[in-house]
């Protein structure tokens, strides 16, 4: 069902280039909270937002800058028990956002990361994290520190201490 929904949501890429803003209200809004967003009909339509912000990030804050959009979005779905097609769309989206600097809400893939914590997204952040790319040696460095310690918040304050430790070595 969800191939097919990403299927449909594909056609919403026309939609999201009109009113970027209005489009993603209207997809968006009305998520039930908690596990039951698993079998909301609008998930294609979040991570599709959430792809257009991490694969175009200049296009992406011209047109629908929306911050505490993301944010939520990405709380919102940052769930387990979503079905495999879900669940690689969002390890896609985790693994494209550690490959560049950081931006504004960013941290919250966190959650998502450990949502969907398994072999497959840790293989990705371990090959970014042994990469050339600094970028990606941090990020994925971060996210896969917190995954081995799921009783680490993810707060602002253990990123800092986290990259100091790391820069130092």
């Amino acid at each position: 069902m969800a191939t097919e929904v990403f299927a449909e949501a594909e056609g919403g890429e026309q939609e999201l280039r009109g009113d970027p803003r209005a489009c993603a209200a209207r997809r968006c809004r009305d998520r039930p909270a908690g596990p039951d967003i698993v079998g909301w009909p609008g998930i294609p339509y979040a991570l599709l937002f959430l792809e257009w912000e991490a694969r175009y990030p200049q296009e992406w804050t011209r047109h629908a800058k929306a911050w505490g959009t993301k944010q939520s979005l990405i709380r919102d779905v940052a769930v387990a028990h979503h079905d495999e097609t879900v669940r690689t769309k969002l390890a896609d989206l985790i693994e494209i956002v550690v490959q560049r600097p950081y931006r504004c809400k960013d941290r919250e893939y966190v959650r998502a990361a450990r949502a969907v914590d398994g072999d497959d997204l840790r293989a990705r952040l371990e090959t970014a994290a042994r990469s050339d790319n600094p970028w990606a040696q941090r990020h994925a460095g971060y996210i896969l520190w917190l995954l081995d310690r799921p009783e680490v918040p993810n707060t602002r304050h253990v990123r800092r201490a986290w990259l100091a430790a790391a820069s130092r070595g």
